[in-house]
């Protein structure tokens, strides 16, 4: 695959790359370049995750060797209970993998690691102290705004995530740190102190966050914004029914879940998105390319319900490798949480 090519794979579906320049130059360099992302183990995974677990398919598409973090100790930064760490650690470990499964992707170069494993030791520790003496309590707060529940009274702990997230791109030894949009301040922070240590800055790309089912955001910690990944199919029908979803307004969570998720899944797979309608109604439509679909939506020619019904019908193919453990891991979450 030429560089064209893989450039194209890595822009897809992002919001922000900082830089361009600096990724294409590293393409030219290396064949295997290396990316991460980190996920917190805080709330439990929902479909909202499909959008990084894409994004992380298409670096591996596009040659990279990719490593998951399951930054168990930025949980505990960020409020997760201490005795629940190894827990959740467990469930999200098993169910990561079987979203990889759900969308046919080769998981040859794809790694997971454990937060603990190396934030521990002794020269990760040394590092998060040095960088504390350089870093004010303003940069940090600032930086970890948009991603740690601060509170009315904030802990010392939200203050040190952020530095942490920043060595975390030294020690597992990548190129590019990927996140949501809302990790930019962190991010940004990284590259600002990264030299301050005598480290390289990194490459940051950054994907959109998806609305939630009801509301701006889908949440972990509300159940009714969000599609839990082992919601039996007819909890996924509910929640999509109940779904903000007014007629020619494409400000909702489920175009942006079709737009980010379903049609680059489709587009992958050379199909089409089908919504399916009574033949009264005109019969069903087809669609090759999401600005159609926005496009039929915004002028009333595709009706909220029959929206509703064909990403319900989506959401629960996507869903298929969890039913099939969903017995084992409904008990694992039952420790986790």
């Amino acid at each position: 695959m030429d560089i064209d090519k893989r450039m194209e794979l890595v822009k897809r579906n992002t919001q922000e790359i900082i830089t361009e320049s600096e990724l294409k130059e590293l393409l030219k360099k290396k064949k295997n370049p290396s990316v991460y992302l980190g996920t917190a183990i805080t709330g439990r995974p929902h479909v909202g995750y499909f959008v990084w677990v894409l994004k992380l398919a298409d670096f591996l598409k596009a040659g990279f060797k990719v490593k998951l973090l399951l930054a168990d100790m930025h949980g505990a930064l960020d409020n997760t209970p201490w005795d629940t760490l190894e827990k959740r650690y467990n469930y999200y470990s098993r169910l990561i993998p079987l979203m990889f499964e759900s969308i046919d992707v080769d998981i040859k170069n794809f790694e997971i690691v454990k937060g603990s494993d190396f934030q521990l030791k002794k020269d990760y520790m040394f590092d998060v102290l040095k960088v504390s003496t350089f870093a004010s309590i303003n940069d940090c707060k600032r930086a970890a705004s948009e991603v740690v529940k601060f509170g009315d009274n904030p802990k010392l702990s939200g203050l040190i995530y952020p530095i942490m997230q920043m060595l975390d791109e030294q020690y597992l030894d990548v190129d590019i740190q990927y996140g949501g949009i809302d990790q930019r301040k962190i991010l940004m922070f990284a590259r600002e102190n990264h030299i301050k240590v005598g480290y390289k800055p990194r490459i940051e790309i950054m994907t959109p966050l998806i609305p939630g089912l009801v509301g701006k955001k889908m949440s972990s910690s509300d159940p009714k914004s969000k599609i839990d990944l082992l919601d039996a199919e007819e909890e996924v029908l509910n929640k999509i029914k109940n779904a903000d979803c007014v007629s020619g307004d494409i400000d909702n969570g489920l175009l942006a879940f079709l737009k980010h998720v379903v049609m680059i899944i489709k587009k992958d797979r050379n199909e089409e998105f089908i919504v399916e309608r009574d033949k009264k109604y005109g019969g069903d439509l087809s669609y090759k390319e999401y600005k159609d679909i926005e496009n039929d939506f915004k002028n009333r020619k595709l009706h909220p319900l029959d929206l509703k019904n064909a990403v319900a019908r989506e959401i629960s193919l996507l869903l298929k490798p969890m039913k099939k453990h969903r017995e084992s891991l409904l008990k694992l979450v039952k420790e986790a949480y």
